[in-house]
Parts: C-alpha cells; structure tokens; sequence
C-alpha cells in the first residue's frame, strides 16, 4: 500500500495533536519530542507534525508518498529522472524518528515532495550535518 504524506511545521505541537486526532479520529502512531506522526487508514494518509517556533502559523513542512519497499523507491527515482526531473537521492538515512531511502524532488512552486520507504524507526530525530529531513533538500 502506498499512501500521501502530508508534513507540517505546527507552533503547539500538544494542541495540533489533540486537533488532529479528533478530525481523524485516531492517535498519533509515533510521539517523540517534537515530532508525532498518524498513520491514517481512511483516508490514506501519513500526517507528520513537526515542532515549529511559538507563535507562528502552521505551514506545510514537505510533501511525500510513503511506499512498502527500497525497490518502489528506486523504480520512482528511474522514474522521474527519465521524466526530466531533478532528484536528490538519499539511502540509509535517518529522518523524523526513521531509517529510510527517498528520493526528493521539487514541484513548479518549489515545493519538496519525497518518494520513501521506512526500514526502521529509531530515537534519533535526524541524521548527520547537512541533513534535508523535515524540511526537504534546497531547490536545485
């Protein structure tokens, strides 16, 4: 099964958890420090909450497709770089609470979409200095 991410960037992450788990009517699959995630089953849907700064309206983080497999994720890679678009690949790498592969890429408006598999969760929220995890790569 594959199903859309939706990430976003809230100012009270407490509140948009209690808000989101009514409109869903679910808990959060996984809760870290400043992180929660809900693996929605109807509609499909992966929402990340990422802790943004106090005050500031919520905004949409990045966007992604959420595939069973390192396979899928390589097939969309080939995929979109044969429809001409830029991608940045990362493999084994740890973002929001995860072990994963991705490729990203950027929609007209800049806006950052990944293809990813989870291979494993893990406490650590992000990976090694340069990392693109929660907020997706720099347009190229």
């Amino acid at each position: 099964m594959s199903r859309v991410q939706l990430a976003l960037r809230v100012p009270d992450l407490a509140a948009s958890i209690a808000f989101y788990s009514k409109l869903f009517g679910t808990e959060p699959a996984k809760l870290r420090d400043g992180y929660a995630n809900f693996a929605i089953a109807a509609p499909p849907l992966k929402l990340v909450l990422v802790q943004g700064a106090p005050g500031e309206d919520t905004r949409m983080d990045h966007l992604g497709v959420e595939v069973e497999t390192s396979e899928a994720v390589h097939a969309a890679t080939a995929r979109l770089a044969n429809q001409g678009l830029a991608t940045d690949v990362e493999n084994d790498t740890t973002c929001c609470y995860a072990v994963q592969d991705k490729v990203w890429v950027h929609g007209p408006g800049q806006e950052p979409w990944e293809v990813y598999v989870v291979k494993a969760d893990t406490d650590t929220p992000k990976k090694q200095q340069g990392s693109t995890c929660c907020a997706g790569p720099a347009p190229t």
